[in-house]
């Protein structure tokens, strides 16, 4: 989400609790008959490897998810919204407000999923990340498409112009 402390996370719920959400009624979650009750073991079990698998620090699934720096808050969410292994995933402003070494480990991640076969739409202010990551790119101008460019071939220039309205012809 374009805001992790109003829409990504719960900053004064637990790590553990943070990691299940949007999938608080699926498994492992949930369990007992009609997954209607929480599965404490199996919460944690999952915030423990979204910690892991995505280096969130401290390592403690216990903390208020508002003790974590900005980074490590933003891998938080990224890990749970990687869960079971999406086929579409939506991204926007994956990278706001993180220092450098969380940037480079989120779009390694981007990347891997990707590669993986999920389709990842990226939407971000930032044009040196959206040409960085993008296999294609698609330019809105006042919310229409004026144009779609190679990223690895367009000029920051011709990029540029598209967005403000202008045509690369």
């Amino acid at each position: 989400p374009e805001d992790r402390h109003r829409r990504g996370l719960l900053l004064d719920f637990d790590l553990a609790e943070n990691s299940i959400l949007g999938d608080h009624y699926r498994q492992p979650a949930v369990s007992g008959l009609g997954d209607v009750f929480l599965n404490d073991k199996g919460i944690r079990e999952r915030a423990l490897q979204v910690i892991n698998d995505f280096d969130v620090r401290p390592p403690n699934p216990d903390l208020p998810a508002r003790s974590l720096s900005g980074g490590n808050q933003q891998k938080l969410i990224i890990g749970r919204e990687f869960g079971p292994g999406p086929k579409l995933l939506l991204v926007s402003q994956p990278t706001r407000g993180v220092d450098i070494g969380a940037i480079e480990f989120i779009h390694r991640k981007l990347v891997a999923l990707r590669d993986a076969g999920c389709a990842v739409l990226l939407v971000s202010a930032e044009l040196e990340e959206v040409t960085a990551l993008a296999d294609r790119l698609l330019i809105i101008h006042k919310g229409r498409v004026v144009g779609e460019v190679d990223p690895k071939l367009a000029t920051i220039e011709e990029i540029g112009l598209l967005m403000t309205g202008g045509n690369k012809d």
